[in-house]
């Protein structure tokens, strides 16, 4: 299923040590570009993070955030009663000496390592890191999904586009070849007493040839084919995509150059505007 490269998730969930969140934007760019956003406590999934999104973006500049938010009023604070004591008797030593000294509880309490909180439990995290980054990731791909569903109608009308004017420029050629052959024709007309009939012939034949674009439009015609089986793919197909519009390209300009009438002329224009619309909308496929 043809997937576009721009999109956003966002998922939210609730956990005993407090919530987790993870979002992932991305927008278009040649290649894989992740760039991550971690709390502390998480860098340790780094390595993890960037490998399962790897198994299942093949292209843009994705942003992944992750937050972790710790539960308020759990009653898992508590006070570390060894650390108390002993400031305790540093605070009896000291009052002895300073007997005006007096002590805030709220200022004890930002003693380093006096209050401790019940440390979560690193695997259960990682465990729901990952499973938060998976249920995010398929709701991206979701969302890319549905754009490129868009993209890819939007190209096979365009395609379709260039189907019918092949088939038109068919139909014109038997005519054009043969305004062709009588003004070759005409312009020979008073050589004809004094050259060789046969050489004339195939002068004119040589003629037809280098204006011939049969072979032009069967190979556009191919990659027109071609094009409809890619988009049918379930696969990540910009990079073929953007190489098959090459070749089309390659075949309007030919048409272009080979054209002696201004009907095949008009085609090629056509047929430039439709490749440069497509590619256009190639440049959000990943």
């Amino acid at each position: 299923m043809i997937r576009s490269m721009t999109a956003f998730a966002s998922v939210e969930r609730a956990a005993s040590y407090g919530t987790l969140a993870c979002e992932v934007r991305a927008v278009n760019h040649r290649y894989l570009e992740l760039s991550l956003r971690l709390p502390d406590e998480l860098r340790v999934l780094e390595g993890a993070l960037r490998e399962a999104v790897g198994k299942r973006i093949a292209r843009g500049k994705v942003d992944l955030g992750l937050r972790l938010r710790s539960s308020a009023g759990n009653g898992e604070v508590r006070l570390n009663d060894r650390l108390l004591d002993r400031l305790t008797d540093l605070a009896r030593d000291c009052a002895a000496r300073m007997p005006n000294m007096q002590v805030e509880f709220t200022e004890l309490l930002r003693y380093p390592g006096l209050i401790e909180q019940a440390e979560i439990d690193t695997d259960a995290l990682q465990a729901d890191v990952l499973s938060l980054l998976d249920a995010v990731l398929n709701e991206f791909i979701a969302a890319r999904e549905r754009e490129g569903e868009k993209l890819r109608v939007g190209m096979l009308d365009r395609l379709d586009a260039i189907e019918a004017v092949v088939a038109q420029v068919r139909v014109w050629l038997p005519d054009i070849r043969a305004a062709l052959r009588r003004k070759l024709d005409a312009r020979l007309g008073d050589l004809r007493d004094s050259a060789d009939p046969s050489r004339l012939e195939q002068e004119l034949v040589l003629g037809l040839q280098k204006i011939d674009v049969e072979e032009e439009l069967e190979r556009l015609d191919t990659h027109i084919s071609e094009s409809r089986r890619v988009l049918a793919l379930d696969d990540a197909v910009g990079r073929r995509l953007d190489f098959l519009l090459q070749e089309f390209n390659r075949e309007a300009n030919t048409l272009g150059s080979k054209s002696v009438d201004s009907r095949t002329t008009q085609a090629a224009v056509e047929l430039k505007v439709l490749i440069e619309q497509i590619r256009e909308q190639v440049q959000n496929i990943e």
